[in-house]
């Protein structure tokens, strides 16, 4: 089970760090690892990531999976990321500055604190960094990818008196999900 993503947090998540580093552009390796980092964090400290979605090991380090994905052009819900990010080659580009109505002060802070402390590594430092994290020493995919399983993540960080109410939320989180898009559908059909 992992936490459902959010594809305007994640495009408002990634305004904020562009806005902290002061650039336009960033290295989409760079981009990955430092939201990774975040989510991870606000997990440790709050028990809720800041943009959610599946995890997974790459050979050079963790990533959100289905931001990942948003970056490749892989992702359903393009059209919303298209309208803020493009991708060039292995950059990201701001085309249009989002809002930050979706992030709470929390999040805000959490983005800007960890774009403040990675500010003088690029994507190879930060891939060195987050090869430290157990989650993908257990879960080192070698030259493939692999799952992160949300347990892997909540025993890395050390927080298991909460990981029973955690996966439950991350539950029941899908299950509304899951409700809301077959209700959509039936109204599509109809």
């Amino acid at each position: 089970m992992n936490f459902p993503l959010d594809v305007a947090k994640v495009i408002q998540a990634i305004g904020v760090l562009f806005r902290e580093d002061g650039v336009q552009s960033m290295n989409y390796m760079r981009l990955l690892k430092l939201l990774y980092i975040a989510d991870r964090e606000a997990i440790l400290e709050t028990e809720q990531p800041i943009v959610g979605g599946p995890f997974i090991a790459m050979e050079r380090g963790p990533v959100l999976e289905e931001v990942y994905d948003l970056i490749r052009g892989q992702h359903t819900d393009m059209p919303l990321w298209g309208d803020f990010l493009e991708t060039k080659r292995y950059n990201i580009e701001l085309i249009q500055k989002p809002d930050v109505k979706k992030l709470s002060r929390y999040e805000i802070k959490k983005l800007q604190d960890v774009s403040r402390r990675y500010i003088f590594q690029d994507e190879w430092d930060l891939a060195k960094i987050t090869h430290e994290f157990p989650e993908w020493i257990k879960n080192n995919p070698g030259s493939s990818s692999r799952k992160i399983p949300l347990d892997d993540i909540l025993d890395a960080l050390e927080i298991a008196e909460s990981k029973a109410a955690i996966v439950a939320d991350t539950q029941e989180s899908a299950g509304l999900r899951r409700d809301l898009a077959n209700a959509a559908a039936m109204v599509h059909h109809k």
